[in-house]
């Protein structure tokens, strides 16, 4: 049995966990910043880093002796990402690997919330389409084989999960926007306001845009007013159908037989229901734990990447912009 202690430092979570063979968690911590940067209604770069840096070692100690395994690899986040977040990380990873004569295994960010399907029960098969939301990143990926990936369409301006974030603070609601829109529209109508769905044309290809949803928001909250129940509802509704119409574009366009949803975003409670009751192949969505940033999902590509003489030296860098293919 193969044990990869992974860690997760990106953002503004600080994951730590050990996996089995890839796919069993055997103890795994998360730290959360959120109470920490909500005040500012989103991240500050230079907090999260810090945070990062007051917590790590705690967070491993903790794992490490709630696990009582040899450990056979450490993986890290090696980006995209905050700079100082991913230094934090890289950095405690090598050392460690150093220190137990281990190998250092860098994961890229999006692999990562990919891997995290394979910790759920059953775990998808390659090939599979792979839509991957959150709050920096949308996008869709043919996952042809392990860490062979074709980028099928990104987001051109805000990330739903940005856009999330933007509308929740246009109708003051607290940060992060996802969860608060989420209670916030469930009291509401979601037909109220018909809001646009830009870019869902089959001429626009599988590239999101989600700027323009976000500033019909707001001119509609200048304009007319209404309820804000009413207003997060019919956001909601119209950012879950982009994703939809989206998806489903991919799968006919490349024939895909499963789908993996994953990212913080895929935690929604309606994109869950409408991806798992309106698709007609197999849907893969982790669980809500494992839908944000956390170390479980690293340690599980990280085991991958073991198992395919992926291993990386000491040199590798983090790198914020880290392209996925």
């Amino acid at each position: 049995m193969t044990h990869v202690l992974g860690i997760e430092t990106s953002c503004d979570e600080t994951g730590v966990a050990v996996v089995a063979d890839g796919q069993r968690i055997v103890a795994a911590e998360v730290a959360s910043q959120i109470d920490i940067h909500a005040r500012f209604g989103g991240v500050v770069p230079e907090i999260a880093s810090r945070q990062h840096t007051e917590c790590i070692s705690q967070l491993v100690q903790a794992v490490i002796e709630e696990a009582q395994v040899r450990i056979d690899a450490v993986a890290a986040t090696i980006g995209p990402g905050l700079m100082g977040s991913l230094l934090v990380g890289v950095s405690f990873a090598k050392a460690l690997a150093l220190s137990w004569d281990v190998p250092f295994v860098p994961v890229h960010h999006l692999e990562g919330h990919l891997f995290s399907a394979f910790l759920a029960d059953p775990p998808p098969e390659f090939p599979f389409l792979a839509l991957i939301v959150s709050g920096g990143h949308t996008c869709l990926v043919h996952c042809e084989r392990p860490h062979h990936y074709q980028m099928l369409g990104t987001t051109r301006d805000d990330a739903v999960g940005e856009s999330f974030d933007k509308v929740a603070r246009l109708l003051d609601l607290p940060y992060p926007g996802g969860p608060s829109i989420q209670r916030a529209g469930a009291e509401g109508d979601d037909q109220a306001v018909t809001f646009p769905r830009p870019m869902t044309g089959k001429s626009d290809g599988l590239d999101f845009s989600y700027s323009g949803l976000k500033t019909a928001v707001l001119y509609e909250l200048r304009d007319r007013g209404g309820v804000v129940a009413d207003l997060a509802a019919s956001f909601q509704a119209a950012a879950v159908d982009i994703l939809l119409i989206k998806t489903r574009q991919a799968i006919e366009e490349t024939g895909a037989d499963r789908l993996v949803a994953a990212g913080g975003v895929a935690a929604n409670r309606l994109l869950r229901e409408r991806l798992t009751s309106e698709l007609d192949i197999p849907v893969h969505v982790p669980p809500l734990s494992l839908c944000v940033d956390n170390g479980a999902m690293i340690a599980a590509a990280g085991h991958s990447r073991l198992m395919h003489g992926m291993a990386g030296d000491m040199r590798a860098a983090p790198t914020p912009n880290l392209p996925l293919s």
